[in-house]
């Protein structure tokens, strides 16, 4: 399939399957005319590296650990992106204590901020001054 196929069938667009391209996460064939085809795998493959995306990976990790699908059976490769994997769930791990510590530490600006508004609400309007 072509490239715009290949973009209706991910939803992905062109320019990101062509930059999945240049980092070595997808390849393609090309025709004697320089278009590009893509096997109908290209979809799976594509999913995968959205979701892996998704997950926070840099398209340097994602290079890293997609060997692991490409080449199953080699110990070698297994050793090696089990050791990225593990590396990016640690930091998954970091961001997810950092992300309940930032909202935890929102949830007591809201609890001052409602008991403020609270306290705004049943305040007698300001005094006019005479003059």
């Amino acid at each position: 399939m072509r490239i715009g196929e290949l973009s209706k069938r991910t939803g992905v667009s062109p320019r990101s399957l062509r930059y999945y391209e240049e980092q070595g996460l997808l390849t393609s064939s090309r025709s004697d005319a320089g278009q590009r085809h893509y096997s109908d795998a290209a979809v799976q493959r594509v999913s995968l590296i959205r979701q892996l995306f998704d997950a926070g990976m840099s398209s340097r990790v994602i290079a890293t650990v997609l060997p692991c699908v490409d080449v199953p059976g080699d110990l070698g490769v297994a050793e090696e992106t089990f050791t990225a994997m593990m590396r990016e769930r640690d930091r998954i791990d970091a961001d997810i204590v950092h992300l309940i510590e930032t909202r935890d530490a929102l949830d007591v600006l809201i609890r001052a901020n409602s008991r403020h508004r609270a306290e705004l609400s049943t305040a007698p309007g300001p005094v006019a001054q005479s003059a």
